[in-house]
């Protein structure tokens, strides 16, 4: 237990470093969106990783989405863990989306420090930037640019597990929402105490390989569902970075909250640090140290 609140008091340090020593992180915030990266850098350099970044220039400006490569990753073929760093302008962000890169950062955190890069399948772990609009969906996106590079070089990426705002949950009945039609795949609880796990239908054996080792893990419930034709019949399964690698033809989960339709904060003021579950969190974290052990074994 004493794992666990450690996890969660380093997560708790992360989201608010991100939210309150640096602020809103968008391209309208640019000087805090450079020091996001510095920052991530810096973090996985302590850890004794060596960070790649790949620069682009929008609006005369560089930016750069930042990778971990382990364990003979990218030579061969390899898990990618992302999140974006950015925010809407304005916005803390904490839960849209800190919680992802803490939690991100936090997994690398353990696997440092736990000894475990040798007992690890070949992965990568990516902070994206430039996931919100003006650039979302646009060529400047930066899963998209990580995306077209990968695919030039190559990259055999067996899965990508894509979070999307991991922080918040509720606990009174109805306070889970869904789009229209959701029912039509299947019923869902309508309290937000789980985590949730999105792919494609290509993305098939993905979301079984996520969902089996998340679903050992009680502390944290895991819900699922898999959309046809890469999600444009439920569009809100394609506001985030899995989209870029489900149109590149890779496989894809996106890990979420279910963002607007449990978090009323979502891309307001009031995403803030004192709203989110670190507890949760922790439990992903674990989560997905978990996933890369049982990829190595199988």
């Amino acid at each position: 237990m004493q794992d666990l609140k450690d996890i969660e008091l380093s997560l708790k340090e992360i989201v608010s470093h991100l939210c309150y020593k640096i602020g809103p992180r968008s391209i309208y915030n640019y000087p805090s969106l450079k020091e996001t990266a510095l920052y991530i850098k810096n973090k996985l350099s302590l850890m004794g990783f060596e960070p790649w970044s790949q620069v682009y220039k929008v609006m005369d400006k560089e930016v750069e989405n930042i990778a971990v490569f382990m364990a003979e990753a990218p030579q061969k073929p390899y898990y990618l863990f992302g999140a974006h760093y950015d925010t809407v302008s304005l916005t803390l962000g904490a839960d849209d989306n800190a919680s992802s890169v803490a939690v991100c950062l936090e997994a690398l955190r353990i696997i440092s420090e736990k000894g475990l890069k040798e007992k690890i399948p070949p992965c990568a772990f990516v902070f994206f930037t430039l996931e919100e609009p003006p650039f979302f969906g646009t060529k400047g996106m930066g899963s998209r640019k990580f995306v077209k590079w990968a695919k030039s070089e190559s990259h055999k990426i067996k899965g990508a597990l894509i979070f999307e705002m991991v922080g918040y949950y509720c606990f009174e009945k109805g306070c889970q929402k869904y789009p229209p039609f959701i029912k039509l795949f299947r019923r869902f609880p309508d309290i937000g105490n789980f985590i949730g796990v999105i792919g494609d239908a290509k993305s098939k054996r993905l979301v079984s390989e996520v969902v089996e080792v998340f679903k050992a893990n009680k502390a944290l419930p895991v819900e699922h569902i898999i959309v046809p034709f890469r999600g444009f019949l439920l569009p809100q399964t394609r506001l985030s970075d899995n989209a870029s690698f489900w149109d590149a033809g890779y496989s894809a989960v996106m890990i979420t909250d279910t963002a607007y339709f449990r978090n009323p904060y979502y891309h307001t003021k009031e995403d803030v640090p004192e709203t989110l579950n670190y507890e949760k969190m922790a439990h992903l974290v674990k989560n997905i140290t978990n996933f890369l052990l049982v990829s190595k074994k199988g």
